[in-house]
């Protein structure tokens, strides 16, 4: 029955996972620069173009379907075409794998930058998620997302974040940015915490309201949760490499 439930999950992710040309709202960036821009322990969203990638951004009323986690060329070995591996993510046929940088050309992307993260955790992620590498991606979660998708039905906000984590729970799965979550959570870095406000009072002074954060389970988070978090910071490569509208070439 479980080799059965695979075989199913696998057709249908190839079938999920299958580019659609025109479907993209935003304007690629030039790769060059986005190479330029881009720092070890950088989270790259994409607006992927796959009927996957919009049952994702459906589900989360976001522009960006997919994360993948900047390593650099410390990341090591190549593709077939002799492609250096840069990134790492959770693709939905491969599951945790190794990435160029041209696998994300003609895609709608955003840098989005931990801040002031110090080398030794920068290391801590980058060893987190390599550990990971040959992880299978959560097959659960391609038929739970498949059913809000084929066709698909109005889902109330406040299911959306639910329909999301649906997955298996197995710590050998994983989705992309429940991935690329956990480990900076390992680390401490917050991405979208819970937050509450506690008063403690003090009898020689005024009361005092201190923020207590609370680790969400990995498995709640999306894409979009990278681009609204307080804590990364957004890198566009076209401002970052010195944008001067002063030379743009107008057509009369």
């Amino acid at each position: 029955m479980l080799s059965v439930f695979r075989f199913i999950g696998r057709g249908l992710a190839r079938y999920l996972g299958k580019p659609r040309p025109g479907v993209q709202t935003g304007i690629p960036p030039n790769p060059l620069l986005l190479l330029q821009s881009l720092r070890p322990g950088d989270v790259l969203l994409v607006e992927g173009s796959t009927r996957f990638s919009s049952a994702i951004k459906y589900l989360t009323q976001s522009t960006w379907s997919h994360t993948a986690f900047f390593v650099g060329p410390a990341l090591g070995g190549a593709d077939k075409d002799g492609r250096a591996f840069l990134f790492i993510e959770a693709d939905v046929v491969q599951g945790v794998c190794k990435r160029p940088l041209e696998h994300y050309f003609g895609y709608h992307t955003r840098i989005c930058r931990p801040r002031n993260l110090q080398a030794e955790h920068c290391e801590q992620l980058i060893t987190s998620l390599q550990t990971k590498i040959g992880h299978q991606y959560d097959m659960r979660n391609v038929l739970d997302l498949a059913r809000y998708l084929l066709p698909r039905p109005p889902v109330p906000q406040r299911w959306r974040r639910k329909i999301i984590a649906l997955g298996s729970g197995d710590p050998t799965k994983a989705i992309c940015s429940s991935l690329i979550a956990e480990a900076f959570q390992e680390i401490g870095y917050p991405v979208l915490p819970i937050i509450t406000k506690e008063r403690e009072n003090d009898p020689s002074q005024e009361a005092v309201v201190r923020e207590i954060f609370h680790i969400r389970h990995h498995s709640t988070y999306a894409p979009r949760d990278f681009d609204v978090s307080p804590y990364f910071e957004i890198v566009k490569p076209t401002l970052a490499q010195g944008f001067d509208y002063r030379q743009i070439n107008w057509k009369p």
